[in-house]
């Protein structure tokens, strides 16, 4: 192998000098190289791993996700079956759930959703949260708007000034007049 780069580089060197540029050299048409392993050239192109990893990880979520859940579906469809009509009882109350035909329908709501019952008590307590605020907001407008007819200072500036605090300061100021500083 060496004896061919050899004579590669030397027809490279004989076709400068007889061509005699002087910078030949520094063309890259011109530099001696060095081809291992056959011949071949890596070439240079953008990254495919976003597009690899996108593909591993549908794949993943379809093994994992989607065949079990295609598998249950199926199993409950065809073995257990949708809802049947049929009278209720004397005395029987049924169950938010069993007003659903499917069975799948039947287990979320009875598992996983709220009852309508419940949501409706939520909403209430929801209203009921908004109205005390409401009156609380119009106490509060009422006082800022008697204040303001009155002219009267605004009370939640007021800071109550303990009983101690005041005695000591009075009798600071006690000791100071009769000590003749005023």
């Amino acid at each position: 192998m060496t004896v061919w780069s050899s004579l590669k580089l030397g027809s490279a060197i004989t076709k400068c000098l007889s061509s005699r540029k002087t910078d030949a050299l520094k063309s890259s048409a011109l530099v001696p190289t060095r081809d291992m392993s056959g011949h071949h050239l890596m070439s240079i192109k953008e990254t495919r791993w976003q597009w690899t990893k996108f593909k591993d990880l549908v794949h993943y979520y379809v093994l994992v996700g989607v065949i079990p859940l295609t598998l249950l579906i199926t199993g409950v469809n065809v073995f257990i079956g949708p809802a049947k009509l049929a009278p209720i009882p004397e005395g029987y109350r049924p169950a938010h759930w069993e007003y659903y035909q499917h069975p799948i329908t039947r287990w979320m709501a009875r598992y996983i959703y709220p009852s309508p019952q419940q949501q409706y008590e939520k909403y209430l307590h929801t209203l009921y949260e908004e109205d005390e605020k409401f009156k609380v907001r119009m106490v509060a407008n009422k006082i800022n708007e008697m204040m303001k007819d009155r002219s009267d200072y605004k009370s939640f500036y007021y800071r109550p000034i303990s009983a101690n605090h005041h005695r000591i300061a009075k009798e600071s100021m006690d000791r100071r007049e009769s000590e003749g500083f005023n």
